[in-house]
């Protein structure tokens, strides 16, 4: 398995000064100063700027998809303190909530954030939408279809990321590289980017790319975390070479990492009785001993569970920000407060020690 050197977080950008909040790209009742205490990092070999933590929206939309999603009003304040907070990159899905999430993004987001070029917005395209046997897939017909409804339920006229969800084995990948070209050229998308697939896949893609003057993937959003690294065996390596940018998902372990789930004790959130993805992939004996890392590196620090995570996650290179999930105002704060946190090479090792190979899930 390998491993990588830590490195250190950016510096912090406009600590101590007042950004005043001015012209939104939507209804603003009034302007107001805020003070991100944020670190700031080029997406991928981008000239983009992001910052290190990404607002997952997957949990914000309609409770008539999962019962565990956070409806406009209870995603307001969340989404609020994000921005607060200086997050400045929101990703989410057409999938998410059938559209909904797409929805209360673009809302809040109007609500509270800033003029739209401040903004970075991400999202996807591939899981079906409908019954409807051209509604799924990457062929260039539902692409084109897809983005369009995305601009228009976001409220945007363009997104500033657009990825492809899965690798599509039933589309040729040169009519889904020409597609998202297509994409890019009409101005709908600013940049594209790939989730969780095969490194061989992704390579191949990024081939025919290259060798037709193709818009190029710059990001891969793939699943990592501390409990699933088998991203570092290829996938990982390949974005290092390729200059790809990695936006991990679930760099949490779906909460597993917070020590919120014990050995002998069933699980208590209703996201974790109902989640059979995470039920298959973690829990295993050697999973529980990287947790039990994590609670002595946290105990000896004065931090949580959740701020060792993510700060062994962001002292690798290859990873622009993982994309975080928040329900509460704790969560954000722990997000948050990961950009503080150093971790020395032997707290990384002590971490990393203990992991034991899984079967490949996510793709």
């Amino acid at each position: 398995m390998q491993t990588q050197e830590a490195v250190p977080v950016l510096s912090p950008i406009w600590i101590g000064c007042a950004v005043r909040v001015s012209r939104p790209f939507g209804t603003f009742a009034a302007s107001r100063d805020i003070q991100p205490g944020m670190d700031y990092r080029n997406l991928g070999n981008t000239g983009m700027r992001v910052s290190r933590i990404c607002l997952g929206m997957m949990t914000y939309g309609s409770k008539q998809w999962r019962e565990w999603v956070l409806e406009e009003e209870e995603a307001r304040p969340l989404v609020r303190a994000a921005i607060e907070g200086g997050i400045n990159f929101f990703d989410t899905a057409d999938m998410y909530s059938l559209g909904e999430s797409e929805v209360v993004t673009g809302k809040l987001l109007r609500e509270f954030q800033p003029r739209r070029e401040e903004l970075v917005i991400a999202t996807k395209v591939f899981q079906p939408m409908s019954e409807g046997v051209n509604d799924l897939g990457l062929s260039r017909k539902h692409i084109m279809a897809s983005i369009d409804a995305s601009l228009k339920r976001l409220g945007v006229d363009y997104v500033d990321l657009y990825q492809i969800h899965r690798f599509d084995t039933n589309t040729p990948v040169e009519e889904t590289c020409d597609a998202l070209d297509a994409v890019v050229r009409a101005g709908k998308a600013l940049y594209i980017g790939a989730s969780s697939m095969y490194a061989w896949q992704f390579l191949k893609m990024l081939n025919v790319q290259r060798e037709n003057g193709l818009t190029r993937f710059v990001t891969m959003q793939d699943h990592y975390n501390l409990v699933y690294r088998e991203e570092e065996r290829e996938m990982i390596p390949l974005c290092l070479d390729q200059k790809i940018g990695c936006i991990p998902w679930s760099p949490l372990a779906r909460g597993f990492l917070t020590g919120s789930r014990k050995r002998d004790r069933q699980p208590e959130t209703t996201r974790a009785k109902t989640d059979d993805f995470a039920n298959k992939l973690y829990f295993r004996d050697s999973d529980y001993v990287v947790v039990d890392r994590v609670t002595e590196i946290a105990q000896q620090r004065g931090v949580t569970h959740a701020q060792v995570a993510l700060a062994w996650m962001l002292s690798k290179p290859v990873v622009s920000a993982p994309i975080i999930g928040a329900t509460k105002p704790l969560h954000m704060q722990d997000a948050l407060g990961a950009l503080a946190l150093k971790l020395t090479d032997d707290e990384v090792k002590r971490l990393e020690d203990p992991y034991e190979p899984h079967p490949v899930l996510g793709h």
